[in-house]
């Protein structure tokens, strides 16, 4: 009796094969695209340091460069956050309130019980955040009502919330006498020279990217924000997706909430008020795609870092503060541009490969 024979899989026609290769293909150029884009932002940042640099040669002095990180600490965990939203095709523009709400719920936990540990006041922050964010998620997959029409109305409901907090409390500031110093020295605490508020931004946006980029639910973020029909088609939760997109986005925005009390020690109802543009823009500038889909949270970093460069850079310029409205604007312009010259670049360019195969 002859012994069994293991036959080998036949190869897959050309026609089934070639998809797979053209995605492969298609993946691997939307990468170098925003690689390319990424080390723009970070040749403009650079510009213009140096450009402040040859008008105020004491611009980068050690305090002004701690000043600028810890500036850019807050901004840039707000972005981490926000990515992940947008990335989904949707926004999120009560950040500022949340971080609002939050600075304000983790400055009166540690007024009336001053024993309160650092760690337990900063998760409370984040829990505070994360609340926020379910609210905001819920609404948004649940009941399918569009992002922006949803956090607009909580951006004013949530700011209402702590207005309606402090005032019944009778506590319409909290000064940085009231606060421990365990918890304010947090706000100037260095490690090897860099402020620790910065570093705590760092781990963020390190945490997120790898999130993003190595668990399958952080890549279905993209596939949602793509084309969120087909996702649905293909089995992926896209309601339970977005849904964890805004509570993480809320729970980041209450760790910056904690990280503006430590940072500025002095809390009142308007912390925050204005921030949501600062952090959408940080993102967009950053090459997070408006429409999802596409983007990373290094880009929205190197956003939020250049934004808060130029707020700093200007009076060093003697130029009117005005302008750095006029530059975010122009700057969220032009990224709407530059994103829908790529994706056009992008789709001549496949099309052109898939002629050339076909032929």
């Amino acid at each position: 009796m002859s012994a069994p024979t293991t036959r080998t899989p036949a190869p897959l026609p050309e026609e089934l094969a070639a998809p797979e290769r053209t995605g492969r293909r298609g993946s691997a150029l939307v990468h170098r695209l925003f690689v390319v884009r990424e080390l723009g932002i970070l040749a403009a940042l650079v510009l213009l340091v140096v450009v402040t640099v040859i008008a105020n040669p004491r611009f980068l002095s050690g305090q002004n460069v701690r000043d600028l990180l810890l500036s850019a600490a807050i901004l840039t965990v707000l972005a981490a956050g926000q990515t992940m939203v947008i990335v989904t095709r949707n926004v999120d523009l009560s950040v500022g309130s949340v971080l609002g709400l939050s600075a304000y719920a983790t400055g009166t936990l540690l007024v009336e019980a001053p024993g309160t540990p650092v760690v337990v006041a900063v998760l409370a922050g984040m829990a505070v955040g994360a609340v926020c964010g379910l609210v905001n998620g819920v609404i948004v997959a649940t009941a399918g009502v569009p992002s922006l029409v949803v956090t607009l109305g909580t951006l004013y409901a949530f700011r209402g919330l702590v207005s309606l907090w402090a005032s019944s409390a009778d506590r319409l500031q909290i000064n940085a006498a009231d606060l421990p110093a365990g918890f304010k020295s947090l706000g100037g605490a260095r490690l090897l020279g860099v402020p620790v508020l910065f570093l705590v931004a760092v781990a963020v946006v390190l945490l997120v990217g790898y999130y993003l980029r190595t668990f399958r639910s952080g890549r279905e973020l993209y596939g949602i924000g793509s084309a969120p029909e087909a996702a649905r088609l293909s089995g992926i939760p896209v309601g339970r997706r977005v849904l964890t997109a805004f509570v993480v986005n809320g729970a980041l925005a209450g760790l910056a909430g904690v990280l503006y009390a430590a940072r500025f020690q002095t809390l009142d109802t308007t912390a925050g008020t204005g921030q949501e543009l600062f952090v959408v823009a940080a993102a967009v500038v950053g090459g997070v795609a408006i429409f999802g889909g596409s983007g990373s949270v290094y880009g929205a970093a190197l956003g939020a870092l250049l934004l808060t460069t130029i707020g700093t850079a200007l009076p060093q310029l003697g130029l009117d503060p005005f302008w750095r409205d006029a530059a975010v604007g122009a700057l969220i312009l032009a990224a709407i541009a530059l994103d829908r010259a790529l994706q056009l670049r992008l789709a001549a360019r496949l099309r052109g490969r898939n002629a050339r195969r076909d032929r």
